[in-house]
């Protein structure tokens, strides 16, 4: 049985894709709660209904993206239609996590962010 080929987005939607996190991590970077929150998919805007519950969730459990030492942007893949991008974040405490952001693509082309998962890994830097 062969494996199944990696699929990697095209060079374009990745970069929109990292143009996208940036833009977030910027607007985290100036407490710009409204701005942050438009770079959510309308699901989760819905789910969230306002930028201060967004920023209250991102602060209380995304410590490392809301408040990063390093950022790394690593490989990204396509998985169910969607893109789903890794970033390495070291934190405010110098743990390391990789955080998962899965993206989808918007009726107008642009690319959300539907759901972020960080995964510890362990690593603490001084």
């Amino acid at each position: 049985v062969l494996a199944q080929a990696v699929e990697h987005p095209a060079a374009a939607d990745q970069q929109a894709v990292l143009g996208t996190i940036r833009a977030q991590l910027e607007a985290f970077q100036a407490d710009d709660g409204a701005r942050a929150f438009s770079y959510a998919t309308p699901r989760l805007r819905d789910l969230f209904q306002t930028p201060e519950n967004f920023m209250a969730m991102v602060r209380g459990g995304y410590q490392p993206v809301y408040r990063p030492q390093s950022v790394e942007f690593l490989d990204a893949r396509i998985i169910d239609g969607r893109i789903a991008q890794a970033v390495r974040f070291v934190g405010p405490d110098g743990a390391a996590v990789i955080a998962i952001y899965t993206m989808e693509r918007q009726p107008d082309g642009s690319w959300r962010i539907a759901a972020v998962q960080l995964i510890p890994t362990g690593e603490v830097t001084s």
